[in-house]
């Protein structure tokens, strides 16, 4: 199975727990009251995601004048993408890192912390706008925003379900009362399932866009070694970041043990190194 497909099973899988969720709050009235109450948190959530994250982490547009170099690279792999020239940001953070933002290819954004400007040479920072930029040409940001929004519609339903239990209004379409056990069952696993659907979803996007950044750039092992160097650094100079963000980033800026990787919206570090090892040597680049 190709990535794609995998990250389109995924999302279905995921849509069919919303629509479970929704009918076990209340039959086919529940599904359509998650349908809609998805589909106007999408909207929102596509629509206003950039100016709001760029908002967040205080990002400032970076001229031309400012950084020619590194809009000179941006220019070189939006051609090899074959998408529009993103806007460039810079985020006054020391933690090295970057993420990629923006509704569509025509409205992309690629945002870099000081910290990765000073510390990264420029052919390991090139791979870095690489893996960006594929994510922009892939779409990630709608298709993340779009599970995002479905993983929080569930837990409001899931939520719903628990007051609706509280207050004896959990009921089919014919009046009679679901059963307790399956609700707190759907209530409890419900939101964890989407969970790890979001996350699985995260980390084949990730994969995705460190194969077509790597030939967008030309250099599997500049990005290679780019993830290697801002692994290290991330242990050693911390991020102020949201979590609600945390799979926007190259890395990820938040650290954790066994249990929070399980959780985690990036796969495996030395995976992602090995791949890109391996397209290095045999010229392939799968996507």
């Amino acid at each position: 199975m190709t990535s794609q497909f995998k990250t389109f099973m995924l999302m279905a899988v995921l849509s069919a727990v919303l629509i479970f969720m929704g009918g076990a709050l209340g039959g086919q009235n529940g599904i359509l009251f998650a349908l809609v109450f998805a589909l106007i948190m999408n909207v929102g959530s596509y629509w206003y995601s950039d100016k709001i994250v760029l908002s967040m982490y205080r990002a400032q547009e970076l001229s031309p004048e400012d950084a020619p170099m590194v809009h000179q690279m941006v220019e070189e792999l939006a051609r090899n993408a074959g998408v529009p020239k993103p806007r460039l940001y810079i985020v006054p953070q020391d933690a090295p890192n970057a993420f990629a933002t923006g509704r569509n290819p025509e409205h992309g954004v690629i945002a870099v912390t000081q910290g990765i400007m000073r510390l990264l040479p420029p052919e390991q920072l090139k791979g870095v706008l690489a893996h960006e930029m594929a994510h922009i040409a892939n779409r990630d940001i709608l298709v993340q925003t779009v599970a995002g929004v479905i993983a929080s519609a569930i837990t409001a339903i899931a939520n719903m379900l628990q007051w609706a239990m509280i207050f004896g209004g959990n009921r089919d379409e014919e009046g009679n009362s679901t059963n307790p056990l399956a609700a707190i069952a759907l209530m409890i696993l419900g939101p964890i399932a989407a969970s790890l659907i979001q996350m699985a979803i995260s980390r084949r996007r990730e994969y995705m866009a460190d194969a077509a950044g790597a030939s967008y750039c030309k250099d599997p092992m500049a990005l290679a070694y780019a993830l290697h160097n801002l692994d290290a650094y991330s242990r050693n100079i911390p991020m102020q970041a949201n979590p609600a963000t945390e799979n926007m980033f190259i890395v990820n800026p938040l650290t954790g043990g066994s249990v929070q990787r399980l959780f985690s919206t990036h796969p495996p570090m030395e995976e992602r190194i090995a791949n890109l090892q391996e397209m290095a040597n045999t010229g392939r680049y799968p996507h």
